[in-house]
């Protein structure tokens, strides 16, 4: 297993070490002027973060995609659409509910929605989106058509919010589509898609694989507008305190306890789930059965240091960075967040799962290299975006109308597989570095720019903001995929066209 972790670790190294450096550097000039305790946690935290992005990369091959793919694979054995439906269902409410950042989002609204009612609420938002994720496979419907259904209707549930005095609500509804796909469901969610479509997929079986993230995306958006419209008072917001502890090793220790109950929480329903399959169903070797439950362990080793890493040391300096930048010129915070995006979404461990998928199933025509350029370009373009909000005061709708109605636009010229990927990708980038690093830094550049009473009007949203740029970045790289080719034939037919004579062999 060593060999196999060795080049994890190198991927997650080229990975994490912009974010680090940039961060680094800053804190040793005048711009933020960290202190030497801020820069040694934070140092120690970028080598925890290597390590648990290595591991979680090996126990996804090792465990969370094959899970994934014998579990799709095995539930379309049965033949029984009823079957398949209800247990995907049941899946996706409980794995959403173990979620580890969605406890996070709930408690930030503790004050006006039931933190239980709405995480119940989001798992069930996204079970009966993978239900309608399942059934596009199985009955070979279009999902271009289907996202633009769906985003109609939320778009609608976003005038109501606004036309019933609610539009504070807004960014906090659209975060959650980005936030509630995290870690943990995501590497299986895409995995379970490329085993159902193996075998119900079709002609257009690589293209059937991707979709399912999209559409679970939108789920947890409805639910929350759809409790907020319900939701009473107005929307209250106290800023944490993000100073980071003096007893630091007593942190990281009882962020570690309780990070590892809930990912053991969120992985066991998973496992549970598979070995039932197993003994009922798919009857798989035991030498499989073994390394699955060992990619499980390297799943759940990489994902409690990720998570306590990020939270000790990436949150609390994120927050101090956004603080001390907000006092430079503004156009230097903007480039700052233009290129703090680009490369913070480099170490997002699930990203790397996303792109390996996608180079494997389309053979190559969507190489790792290009998915990453289309990512950073995005993420860098949202975050810059997003500082600009904060610094102008504007509704976050002057960003998402727009840019969603450009990515669905351009779903209906590119190939399907580029708008699936597309989409994927959105509810994959704003993993959890945007909602403990990113998020946190918009926070410290709005409470000094705007004041603490903004925050939720201003700072929230830039999850949904990194979730919506990855939609047109990747489908204009489809696009232009489409014109090269294009423009490759006509050249070729014209040097045919314009061949002499002589060139042409005739046959007696």
């Amino acid at each position: 297993m060593l060999k196999n972790l060795i080049p994890k670790l190198k991927e997650a190294l080229i990975s994490v070490l912009p974010v680090s450096l940039i961060v680094l550097v800053l804190g040793l000039t005048p711009l933020t002027g960290l202190t030497v305790k801020e820069t040694v946690v934070f140092a120690v935290s970028s080598i925890f973060l290597i390590a648990g992005i290595g591991l979680f990369n090996l126990g996804a091959d090792l465990a969370m995609t094959p899970i994934g793919e014998h579990t799709g694979s095995g539930l379309t054995k049965t033949r029984k659409m009823n079957v398949l439906l209800s247990v995907c269902f049941i899946m996706g409410l409980l794995i959403t509910v173990a979620e580890p950042d969605l406890s996070v989002l709930a408690n930030q609204v503790n004050a006006v929605i039931d933190p239980t009612a709405l995480i119940f609420t989001v798992g069930i938002g996204v079970g009966l989106f993978l239900v309608c994720a399942v059934a596009k496979i199985a009955y070979r419907k279009n999902l271009s058509a289907l996202l633009m259904f769906f985003y109609m209707v939320l778009f609608a549930f976003c005038a109501l919010l606004i036309e019933n005095g609610k539009s504070e609500f807004l960014p906090l509804s659209f975060d959650s589509g980005g936030v509630t796909t995290g870690p943990i469901t995501v590497p299986f969610i895409m995995a379970l898609g490329v085993g159902i479509a193996a075998t119900m997929g079709g002609s257009n079986s690589s293209e059937n694989s991707f979709g399912l993230v999209a559409l679970c995306s939108i789920g947890p958006m409805l639910a929350v507008a759809v409790l907020s419209l319900s939701a009473g008072g107005e929307l209250t917001y106290k800023l944490p305190d993000y100073s980071i502890a003096d007893n630091v090793m007593g942190t990281v220790l009882s962020t570690l306890t309780h990070t590892a109950a809930e990912v053991i929480r969120a992985l066991g329903l998973i496992v549970v789930f598979f070995l039932i399959l197993q003994f009922a169903v798919l009857k798989l070797p035991k030498t499989k059965i073994i390394q699955i439950l060992v990619g499980v362990v390297y799943t759940f080793l990489g994902l409690v240091i990720f998570l306590t890493a990020v939270n000790v040391g990436f949150m609390p300096i994120g927050f101090r960075l956004g603080q001390e930048m907000a006092k430079t010129d503004k156009v230097i915070l903007v480039l700052f967040g233009l290129a703090i995006g680009a490369v913070t979404v480099l170490a997002e461990p699930a990203v790397h799962v996303l792109n390996k998928q996608v180079e494997e199933i389309t053979g190559g025509t969507v190489s790792k290299r290009s998915m990453l350029i289309a990512l950073s370009l995005g993420v860098g373009v949202s975050i810059g975006l997003s500082v600009i909000r904060i610094i102008f005061d504007f509704s976050i709708l002057y960003y998402l109308v727009p840019g969603y109605l450009i990515a669905l636009g351009l779903s209906l010229f590119v190939p399907g597989i580029y708008t699936a990927i597309a989409f994927d990708s959105g509810g994959v980038a704003s993993g959890p570095l945007t909602s403990s690093f990113v998020l946190p830094l918009a926070v410290g550049v709005c409470s000094v720019l705007q004041g603490e009473s903004a925050v939720l009007h201003l700072a929230f949203g830039v999850v949904a903001m990194v979730a919506m740029t990855p939609l047109i970045t990747i489908q204009a790289l489809g696009f232009r995929a489409i014109m090269a080719r294009k423009v490759r034939e006509r050249i070729a037919m014209k040097r045919i066209l314009d061949a002499e004579d002589e060139q042409i062999i005739y046959f007696s």
